[in-house]
């Protein structure tokens, strides 16, 4: 089977996840600069065999589209045209930020990490919209 990856786009910096190739759980990838994404997908893709790829659809809590929204529709366009291949699915984000603090916290990681690698944040976003996204498919 091929894996399934996920990504917490942000305006900076983009947390990424992915499956084993059983797809029965998510792993923290790593986090990448934004404008770097794209071709940093590219070889991943090359390396790994990719099914598709999930990412956050950032709303507010009274369902609206957030700003980062626009960023991340001109991302998926720009994806389904290189890599038609490969879809792309949007999956609901709301609260995974939060709870990736909340987990960082628990997991007792110190603050002065927790100052120095703001990616830890959107990584571990990511693996949880893809643990979200593979508990919803069961």
């Amino acid at each position: 089977m091929a894996r399934i990856l996920s990504i917490d786009y942000g305006k900076k910096r983009t947390g990424l996840a992915v499956t084993d190739p059983l797809q029965l759980i998510a792993n923290g990838l790593t986090t990448v600069d934004t404008k770097e994404l794209f071709d940093f997908l590219t070889l991943y893709i090359k390396k790994e065999e990719v099914e598709r790829i999930i990412i956050g659809k950032p709303t507010q809590m009274n369902a609206q589209p957030s700003e980062n929204l626009n960023r991340i529709e001109n991302f998926v366009g720009q994806w389904q045209k290189a890599c038609p291949n490969i879809p792309i699915e949007y999956y609901d984000e709301r609260f995974t930020s939060l709870l990736a603090h909340r987990a960082i916290i628990a997991g007792g990681i110190k603050k002065k990490t927790r100052r120095e690698n703001k990616g830890l944040v959107d990584e571990i976003s990511a693996t949880i919209i893809l643990q979200d996204y593979l508990n919803y498919r069961k």
